[in-house]
Formats: structure tokens, C-alpha cells, sequence
């Protein structure tokens, strides 16, 4: 089971792939992102992602990096759901 990291802004170093999971019609949809420097991160091109998709292609764009975490921000009213992982 993959281990994620809660994102706070400023606190993901450069490169670090970020989650951004919100609710969308109801269900819990996820876009990924790269934290660049100067606060103009890259958004990946996707389309509205399930969540396990997204989590897919996020821990895939994160090979590169292995000791970095993969940072999960969530949209109000968005609940972690225990079988996506671990959140720290």
C-alpha cells in the first residue's frame, strides 16, 4: 500500500508530484501536477481522472524521483478514502 504526503503550499520542494482531488457531479475526481519553482507549477494534460487512475499516473510521473513523496491536496469536502493508501 503506497503512502502519500499532504500538500501544503510552499512545503513541496521542486519536482514533486501533487494530487489535486475534488468532488465533481458528485463523485471524487484527481488531476496531477509538478511543483516547479517561482509557484508556476506544470499541470499535467488529463482529463478528470478516477482516483485511482490519477494515483496511477501520478507514483508513474514520480519514478524519476523515488525518495520524493507524492503530495495529495484535497478540495473541501473531499475525504481520504483508506483503501487509496496511507495519508500522512
Amino acid at each position: 500500500m503506497n503512502t502519500y504526503e499532504h500538500y501544503r503550499r510552499g512545503a513541496a520542494e521542486v519536482g514533486a508530484i501533487v494530487l489535486r482531488l475534488y468532488n465533481t457531479e458528485g463523485q471524487v475526481r484527481g488531476y496531477i501536477r509538478e511543483v516547479k519553482e517561482g509557484g508556476e507549477d506544470t499541470t499535467f494534460p488529463s482529463e478528470e481522472l478516477e482516483v485511482d487512475n490519477a494515483l496511477r499516473l501520478a507514483e508513474n510521473k514520480n519514478l524519476d524521483h523515488p525518495d520524493m513523496p507524492i503530495y495529495v491536496e484535497m478540495a473541501e469536502g473531499v475525504r481520504w478514502d483508506p483503501a487509496w493508501g496511507k495519508l500522512n
